[in-house]
């Protein structure tokens, strides 16, 4: 397994994450993980940073169960809703920086959307990780 993570000096800079995850080897995939608990029940009702605790939370378990460690996660996909304020992303973000290798940061996009599948969910992500 080889794992490449980088940012080309001909693209912006990014802020938290890298361009470019280039990978050889095992992929595992992770459906998008929500605020819930191991019972199903919400996480963190209107508390963005409640409900990423949880959601990272879920996706470490999922990472772990297939052989990895948040360290191995190479794409994440991230799922705000609309009505969550943009000066709550800061939260989300110091929550993330505790779960991620920072120094090399996962491929991300983060999307503002009008709503997620169930009410009350604020944010969903789903990741790739390149596990040895």
């Amino acid at each position: 397994m080889s794992k490449d993570i980088f940012s080309p000096a001909t693209l912006p800079p990014p802020v938290g994450y890298s361009h470019v995850a280039k990978v050889t080897g095992t992929l595992v995939y992770v459906a998008g993980q929500v605020s819930a608990d191991a019972s199903g029940k919400l996480v963190g009702e209107g508390d963005l940073e409640a409900q990423a605790e949880q959601v990272f939370k879920n996706l470490k378990i999922a990472i772990e169960a297939a052989g990895g460690t948040m360290a191995d996660i190479v794409k994440m996909n991230v799922y705000l809703v609309a009505e969550v304020d943009q000066a709550e992303i800061p939260k989300f973000r110091a929550v993330r920086d505790r779960y991620i290798n920072t120094a090399k940061p996962p491929a991300s996009t983060l999307a503002v959307i009008t709503r997620l599948a169930r009410p009350g969910w604020l944010i969903e992500i789903e990741a790739i990780a390149a596990i040895d």
